[in-house]
């Protein structure tokens, strides 16, 4: 049991209609009839919570007193007071669920409180190096001074910027100075620099279709108009975009692989987009999620490689490599842009904590990080085979597995259109996690699939399983 305090007793005041002990009694009796606080919680002694909220001790012991007459709480002498153990708290109804974005709302995009089987979104969360992390954590720890305490660079620690430039350069072909590098706390910090720094309501901006939803729902909250351009086998057809909208503010595109056909962008389409962005003064988002993740071959440099004209902006993640409860991504913008994201940077006061961004630092440096993802595209190979093996074993030809050539998650086609959204639903009433292929595209013909990840499919039987599990829901 933990000491607990109901919201609201800071806000006790002289002037109000009640005296000061009935409001306490009362903060108390609301929390306790809520839930808030649970039978057997450990509640502040008198004389601790009269100094937290600056009353008098005796005005804390009346309203204690009453509380304990209503069998509210009990005092256990040495141990404390508490709240009583029999009671039950009151059933309230729950309130009606707030709206949500179209985009946002049309799929299963809230996150569930444990891990599930094809779970998008997440590494290999049991093949993470946490001993590594750990000893790196204590060495920074103990190292720290006292003016690491303070507030840490909103645009990023240096050091930490410092090693991604010079990973970049490395593994992705990009020449960029640490100052060109912005540490984020995801995608969606990534997309609000970028749309406040250069972007304006109104601007018309390119998606690819199918595509990243929430994408085009955080740049209809900006007030922006999301342009859906088709993709194929070569990734966005850039024709099919300035016959739509040549007028377009911008692009975001996911070259490496396609979000989510896993689709690489062609050179020819590299160079077609590159160059509409020098004729439009258009910008290009490049979103690089899992471009690290290619089983054939090396990895395809990144887009931003190509740029001679400072139009792309590079988004990478840490999150999705390492482990999402890192919360750090980053952003590479070109060289005359990147005073502009710095002012806008410490004009946002955000940033990460410097101790979790120093440590990321020296995993960098110490190259655990190249290490992890070599070990990592290894086992990802090996378990995508294994889960679409079983798959198309146990279900045969009810679906069909895409071929691709990277990322962290399969594409598994169904027959007709919009049959993936029941299925999809039917599996996460039974625990298993999927997305619904159709609902990533605005076309009103998308075709079905399930997009399913396998980075937590530790072996060949546990797909199996899982395989079994959806036969029946079919």
């Amino acid at each position: 049991m933990i000491a607990a305090t109901p919201d609201g007793l800071h806000s006790v005041s002289e002037t109000a209609a009640h005296p000061l002990y009935r409001q306490v009694y009362e903060r108390f009796r609301g929390a306790i009839a809520e839930g808030t606080l649970k039978p057997g919680d450990r509640i502040p002694s008198a004389r601790a919570l009269a100094k937290e909220i600056g009353v008098a001790r005796g005005t804390i012991e009346v309203a204690y007193s009453l509380l304990a007459a209503e069998g509210y709480i009990q005092a256990r002498g040495q141990a404390g007071t508490i709240v009583s153990p029999n009671l039950q708290p009151v059933a309230h109804a729950a309130p009606a669920p707030k709206a949500r974005p179209a985009e946002v709302q049309e799929d299963n995009w809230q996150r569930p409180a444990a891990l599930m089987p094809f779970q998008m979104g997440l590494p290999a969360l049991d093949a993470f190096p946490r001993k590594i992390w750990a000893r790196l954590g204590a060495r920074h720890l103990r190292a720290m001074q006292p003016p690491e305490l303070a507030y840490p660079d909103p645009a990023g620690l240096l050091a930490l910027r410092t090693a991604t430039a010079a990973y970049l350069q490395v593994a992705r072909g990009i020449q960029c100075s640490p100052m060109q590098v912005f540490i984020t706390s995801g995608y969606h910090h990534t997309m609000q620099l970028i749309m406040q720094a250069l972007f304006k309501p109104g601007d018309a901006v390119w998606v690819e279709d199918p595509g990243y939803p929430p994408t085009r729902a955080l740049l209809a909250q900006a007030g922006m108009q999301s342009v859906p351009v088709r993709v194929d086998a070569e990734g966005l057809v850039v024709e099919a975009g300035i016959v739509l909208e040549p007028r377009a503010r911008a692009a975001v595109v996911t070259p490496a692989h396609q979000s989510p056909l896993c689709l690489s962008l062609s050179l020819p389409r590299r160079q077609a987009l590159l160059d509409w962005a020098e004729r439009s003064s258009a910008w290009i988002v490049e979103d690089d999620y899992d471009g690290e993740y290619r089983y054939v071959g090396r990895p395809l440099p990144a887009l931003k490689s190509l740029d001679r004209q400072g139009r792309v902006l590079y988004s990478g993640t840490f999150s999705k490599v390492l482990f999402p409860g890192l919360r750090l991504a980053y952003l590479v913008v070109p060289e005359e842009q990147a005073p502009r994201f710095d002012r806008l940077c410490r004009l946002l006061a955000g940033g990460a904590p410097a101790l979790t961004q120093a440590i990321l630092a020296s995993f960098i440096n110490e190259g655990h990080f190249g290490r992890h993802i070599q070990r990592m595209r290894r086992l990802y190979g090996e378990r995508r085979n294994a889960t679409a093996a079983a798959l198309s074993a146990v279900l045969g030809n009810r679906l069909r597995i895409d071929p691709q050539p990277g990322g962290m998650h399969l594409v598994a086609r169904l027959e007709g259109h919009h049959t993936d959204r029941a299925l999809a639903a039917r599996m996460l009433e039974n625990g298993l996690y999927a997305h619904a292929l159709s609902h990533w595209s605005a076309a009103p013909d998308a075709r079905s699939g399930l997009l399913m990840s396998f980075t937590n499919i530790a072996s060949a039987q546990q797909a199996q399983d899982l395989a079994r599990r959806i036969l029946p829901l079919m």
